[in-house]
């Protein structure tokens, strides 16, 4: 059996046969089998014995050819392996490549552990940004703890700083560390922190917990700590959140400044060996494994949904378990009514509700790992992210195909509508994933907007606006030459949850700037997560087969589009025509359609009524196919 590759024909002895002008037969490593990369048989394995055959007969030689037909057999082969390479599926093909694109690109989400190294060259690195909860005095098991270690195997003159801050003291602190001057950075960025911060030798009468000086001596408590009884076990330092009256982020970052102890003044870690005329190495490395949790550690195993999660993001496990509940009793009813239903519209209905349900439990998966480690998985939740993205585009595209009477009024879009729809909506899907790549690269995470806060999150909803209008004005167009009232009815009540659909996004969005950044992310995941499964219930129902049968025009059945032909026949300008046909010759039907028309020839009386297209379609000598493009072409008999 012959395998096809990227660039030859594989045997099952593991080799590709190659064929080159200046070597005829050469040996190379066998290259992967591209099966593995697709679920079903790929199309390139059509004909693969033929084509096999035919390279093996090349590949003998045959003496009896010249060089003419020699050079024709090898231009033949080298086209046969270039189309063979792009016989696979490209939609497929294109698509992971996107996935793979963005799960490189987009780095991994914060963490409550993290754990990592810094250079002192780097001079300020951040670390992380954490909610934590409103302190209950009463129990000290509830306050928030920051703990951890951080330790170096190269020797340092003078220490670093790890900090912890909140948000107000924290964005003067942060703005000051891009000053040319690393010096001047440092002097700037502790310039309020020396007076406010305890420090056991230069500001013993603080109160704000906020230093420590790092790296720690190895298997001891860092200088700082003086209270070892707070510290938690296996650890090397410990905050201890308690005084807060609501809740609040926190900021943590690394810096390489130290504090000089005879002046108490702030200084660079790269200006020590100018000012005290030591040799100090710059490009030291310090290693730290820090967490950052909402209850005491010894507490955790009590509330594991909450323990390691910042406070913005708590409660969202539980709420995507619920969706999740839900699609998986909505996906198998739907798979059942596409199975019953071969239609183009629920095929597609059906390939989005996918998406939507595999993006689901990969962002629960990622969630349920993340409250057992601090971690998680955070390319699974970028690959869920974009599969739901990917999801809402298509069903947007389905909505905007039923408006224009896709599958409804007629059989198929005119191939300009398909290029117009597809030229808007395929920029759209592209733009959407890059608003995603944007806010988690490009938007600082020290700032608390979220990803409608900026000009692409802005451009997305004005996108969505527009398409909102957009399918408003096809489903008007659809519905002004639609006399069935049972289709009426279906348009209306899509157009409406539709409508609903589109706008709720722009406005959940321009209310959630009034929301406060530890509310919000709920608030925005919460409503769209709704709105979607709501959608997609009304869509199921919509769409159930002994309903959609009623206004979807089912072609390829044996009675396909009868209903239609009735509901054309009653429609007020065929009954005018009738009316005018009255007093027509009884072998001639002509019907006019402003200044042109056309004559039938026909042996139906002229008072051709209901009752009389029924008898015609109920004939049992008259094709299924007939009646199908009967159907397709009504316009005409129109």
């Amino acid at each position: 059996q012959m395998h096809r590759c990227r660039f030859g024909i594989t045997s099952d002895c593991g080799f590709v046969v190659w064929k080159f002008p200046q070597n005829k037969n050469k040996n190379r490593p066998r290259c992967a089998n591209l099966q593995a990369m697709h679920k079903g048989a790929p199309p390139w394995r059509v004909g693969c014995a033929d084509v096999a055959s035919g390279m093996e007969w090349q590949l003998s030689g045959n003496p009896a050819l010249g060089e003419e037909e020699e050079a024709a057999n090898k231009q033949q082969q080298q086209q046969l392996i270039r189309s063979e390479r792009w016989a696979c599926n490209r939609r497929t093909i294109l698509l992971g490549c996107i996935c793979i694109i963005i799960l490189i690109a987009v780095p991994s989400s914060n963490a409550t552990h993290i754990s990592g190294q810094f250079q002192t060259g780097d001079f300020f690195q951040f670390l992380a940004k954490f909610g934590f909860n409103k302190a209950d005095l009463t129990r000290r098991n509830a306050y928030g703890y920051i703990y951890g270690n951080v330790t170096s195997t190269d020797k340092y003159a003078v220490p670093l700083t790890l900090v912890v801050l909140d948000r107000r003291t924290f964005l003067e602190f942060y703005g000051n560390r891009s000053q040319r001057s690393r010096e001047a950075a440092c002097t700037g960025m502790f310039s309020r922190l020396q007076r406010i911060a305890y420090d056991s030798t230069c500001n013993p009468r603080a109160k704000r917990d906020f230093l420590r000086h790092v790296p720690c001596p190895v298997n001891q408590l860092c200088s700082d700590e003086d209270e070892p009884g707070n510290v938690v076990p296996g650890s090397q330092f410990t905050y201890v959140i308690n005084l807060e009256a609501e809740p609040r982020f926190w900021y943590l970052s690394l810096v390489a400044c130290y504090q000089n102890k005879s002046t108490c003044q702030w200084h660079a870690h790269e200006s020590l060996p100018r000012l005290s005329k030591l040799d100090s190495n710059l490009l030291n490395t310090l290693h730290y494994d820090i967490h950052l949790v909402n209850l005491h550690p010894n507490n955790s195993a009590a509330h594991p949904l909450t323990y390691q999660y910042s406070y913005d993001q708590q409660n969202l496990l539980e709420m995507y378990l619920v969706f999740l509940l839900v699609y998986i009793v909505l996906l198998p009813m739907q798979i059942y009514a596409v199975r019953r239903q071969k239609h183009p519209v629920t095929k597609l209905f059906t390939v989005s509700l996918l998406s939507e349900f595999v993006s689901l439990a990969l962002i629960t998966a990622h969630l349920i790992h993340y409250a057992a480690n601090g971690v998680g998985e955070p390319r699974l939740q970028a690959a869920g992210d974009v599969l739901d993205i990917l999801s809402r585009t298509t069903f947007m595209l389905i909505l905007l195909l039923l408006a224009k009477g896709w599958a409804v009024t007629r059989q198929q879009i005119s191939r300009t509508g398909w290029i117009i729809l597809m030229s808007i909506w395929v920029p759209y899907c592209a733009f959407h994933v890059f608003l995603y790549i944007w806010d988690r690269t490009e938007v600082d995470v020290v700032s608390d907007i979220d990803e409608y806060q900026t000009w692409p999150g802005w451009i997305v909803l004005i996108l969505r606006t527009s398409f909102m209008m957009w399918f408003l004005y096809e489903l008007r167009n659809t519905m002004k030459y639609e006399h069935s009232t049972k289709k009426l009815d279906f348009l209306l009540h899509l157009g409406a949850s539709s409508l609903v659909w589109f706008i709720y996004l722009p406005i959940v969005a321009i209310v959630a700037l009034q929301v406060s950044p530890m509310w919000r992310y709920k608030l925005l995941q919460g409503i769209t997560n709704s709105a979607d499964c709501m959608a997609y219930c009304v869509m199921t129902g919509l769409l159930w087969p002994h309903r959609a049968g009623q206004y979807l025009l089912l072609a390829g059945t044996k009675y396909a589009g009868m209903d239609e032909l009735d509901e054309f026949n009653e429609a007020p300008h065929i009954v005018r025509e009738r009316e005018r046909r009255r007093n027509s010759p009884p072998d001639e039907i002509a019907v006019g359609t402003g200044s042109r028309g056309m004559v039938l020839s026909t042996s139906i009386p002229h008072s051709l009524n209901g009752d009389a297209c029924n008898d015609l379609l109920e004939a049992e000598d008259l094709d299924a196919e007939l009646l199908t493009d009967l159907n397709k072409n009504s316009h005409i008999v129109a």
